[in-house]
């Protein structure tokens, strides 16, 4: 067991190559403010560990755990390293770190996850991030690669179940609106009209088969970081400040699945099952027995993965909220929403706060803190006190989940 001393977030509306700023100047920032926020200091930190994607495409640049050099002299002679599971970087740097701890090498580790994407034209962007895919063997027709392959998760739910547009529209609408409530999300001020949800094709385009402009997660700079302890490190921490330990979120359970890269062997091999996505399922229940979780009503909120609105379709009934492909029956009657059965991305998930792909499985993990520390403001979920996380890479080719609890 680990636990989750806090954070810090960067404001992911920033474009930090029109601010003058490289993803170096990013990174020291957010560490120091992770710093400051959880009053740590330099050498408390025995570990760096760094999620990202793409950093050599979109900023020409590798090995950015030698970034914790540029923070702070005390982290000359750190031990670093950096993780890539596409999407899903973020969540799989964060497990390198429990693990390294729960094997007792150190107590206390920094966990960056980072990514500069909006510094290219967005072709361009399109397909450094279409290396999550299998390259040269799926979607080469696609002018947009990942809205052409969440298209065909919608036709294949379609396909099995039916599905309405109407139910797609209502997720991004509740992602939208709780992303208003958040200082940090890219979309907290934007504006829309009674169209936008609706399948107008001036108000909301068609970017690649029935995927259109709202059903899209957010290209974004952006940063965050976690600092993971050990219990005895938490120990320490709360006799430092004056908090009982049990007030300190744990990381309780997670799970960690991967797929074939394959859209298409991992649909084929799902044909006869249930789940559109078996591995999704079993990452979901694995973080659950691990941590001790046997009814949904012991989570009291999700931060799940909307890269499109047909993924958080998928995870609604992935995560048992309904019976495979009635997913609607929660978005009709509000149980996604904040103050019903189970909040999904009070933050405003990738939709609306926005998809630095290597920040995303950080930032779900501090905003799951923020949840059961009552710590996330005007988006706090009433008396949350389990959260659940679900973070994907690629087609579902890795998915990891974690239960954050106090």
């Amino acid at each position: 067991m680990t636990y989750l001393l806090g954070g810090w977030q960067s404001d992911f509306s920033d474009n930090w190559a029109r601010a003058g700023r490289d993803i170096a100047d990013v990174f020291v920032e957010t560490v120091n403010q992770g710093l400051a926020a959880t009053a740590l200091e330099p050498a408390d930190v025995e570990c760096g560990h760094v999620g990202n994607f793409v950093a050599e495409l979109f900023a020409a640049q590798g090995l950015l755990g030698g970034f914790f050099g540029l923070v702070h002299p005390d982290f000359d002679g750190l031990p670093t390293a950096r993780h890539e599971a596409a999407c899903a970087s973020g969540s799989v740097a964060i497990l390198a770190a429990a693990a390294e701890i729960e094997a007792g090498r150190y107590d206390l580790a920094c966990v960056v996850g980072i990514e500069q994407m909006r510094n290219v034209p967005g072709q361009r962007a399109a397909e450094h991030l279409g290396t999550a895919a299998w390259t040269g063997h799926e979607f080469e027709d696609a002018q947009f690669l990942w809205p052409r392959v969440f298209s065909d998760l919608a036709d294949e739910y379609d396909r099995r179940y039916g599905l309405e547009y109407e139910h797609l529209m209502r997720i991004a609408e509740v992602n939208f609106s709780n992303a208003k409530r958040n200082p940090n999300a890219q979309t907290r001020g934007w504006q829309f009209d009674p169209r936008s949800f609706t399948e107008d094709d001036h108000a909301n385009p068609v970017v690649e088969g029935r995927t259109r402009k709202q059903d899209c997660g957010q290209v974004t700079d952006g940063a965050a970081v976690v600092f993971v302890a050990s219990p005895e490190r938490a120990a320490r921490y709360a006799d430092e400040h004056g908090v009982a330990l049990d007030s300190i979120p744990r990381i309780t359970g997670w799970g960690h699945r991967s797929a074939p890269i394959s859209y298409e062997a991992k649909v084929r091999a799902s044909a006869e099952q249930p789940y559109v996505f078996p591995q999704v399922r079993r990452a979901i229940e694995d973080a659950r027995r691990r941590a001790g979780i046997t009814d949904l009503e012991q989570i009291d909120v999700v931060e799940t993965h909307d890269c499109f609105t047909s993924t958080e379709y998928m995870a609604i009934d992935h995560l048992g909220l309904t019976a495979p492909g009635e997913a609607w029956q929660a978005i009709e009657d509000g149980s996604i929403e904040i103050g019903g059965r189970l909040p999904i991305n009070p933050s405003g998930g990738l939709i609306g706060n926005g998809h630095p792909v290597g920040a995303t499985g950080v930032r779900m993990a501090l905003d799951a803190y923020k949840q059961v520390t009552d710590t996330a403001g005007d988006y706090q979920v009433d008396g949350a006190r389990t959260c659940q996380t679900l973070n994907i890479g690629g087609s579902t080719t890795t998915t990891v989940s974690l239960i954050v609890s106090r």
